[in-house]
């Protein structure tokens, strides 16, 4: 049966637009957006614990009273599972402070890929208590970390001591770009109350 004229024109339409969304594909891939975020392979977890000091975050609404002095502290467990204590100052001066346990996402997973529950032991059967902590890059000595969500919405910047150098905070925001973030979101955390900066 000879195809009509309208059922060629939609052939090649079809064509043509497999064809956009391929080039379009690649122009993605050359302009080095991933199709998804990625955790680092693997985590010392022996290593990673200990204190670490929040650099910078995206805002969220869990810190909305943290205004300085971020710190999360991480202790390994028995069973595997890792400690979580989350503190901060306020701007009252006063201290906040969480704690949780985390383990892998999967239990074959890799450790850079955890989930974190601050919410009491008893609602730890509900999915959603728990949420994503991956490990998107670390450095080789662990004097840094940038730790993300997988859908984008969570990022934050650790470091084993207050501060970074300018060049290496800059690297770190240039990788959570490259998985995709929106790196302007990032809000620098300060490590003392403004009035006793200066003094």
């Amino acid at each position: 049966m000879r195809p009509t004229a309208a059922v060629t024109a939609a052939v090649l339409t079809a064509a043509l637009l497999a064809g956009a969304v391929g080039l379009a594909g690649e122009e993605r891939a050359d302009a080095g957006q991933p199709m998804r975020v990625e955790a680092v392979p693997r985590v010392d977890l022996a290593r990673y614990a200990g204190v670490w000091h929040e650099i910078a975050r995206f805002p969220n609404r869990f810190q909305d009273k943290c205004a300085c002095s971020v710190t999360a502290t991480y202790t390994l467990l028995p069973d595997a599972r890792v400690s979580v204590v989350n503190e901060c100052r306020t701007r009252d001066g006063g201290l906040t402070r969480a704690e949780g346990v985390a383990r892998r996402a999967a239990a074959n997973g890799p450790d850079s890929r955890l989930k974190v529950r601050f919410a009491p032991g008893f609602l730890s059967f509900l999915p959603f208590v728990w949420g994503d902590y991956w490990i998107l890059d670390l450095a080789d000595d662990y004097s840094y970390v940038l730790v993300g969500s997988p859908d984008r919405g969570y990022l934050w910047v650790l470091a084993r001591e207050t501060s970074l150098p300018d060049a290496t905070y800059a690297r770190i925001v240039a990788q959570a770009r490259r998985q995709g973030f929106d790196a302007g979101r990032l809000v620098r955390t300060p490590s003392q109350p403004p009035a006793a900066v200066g003094r």
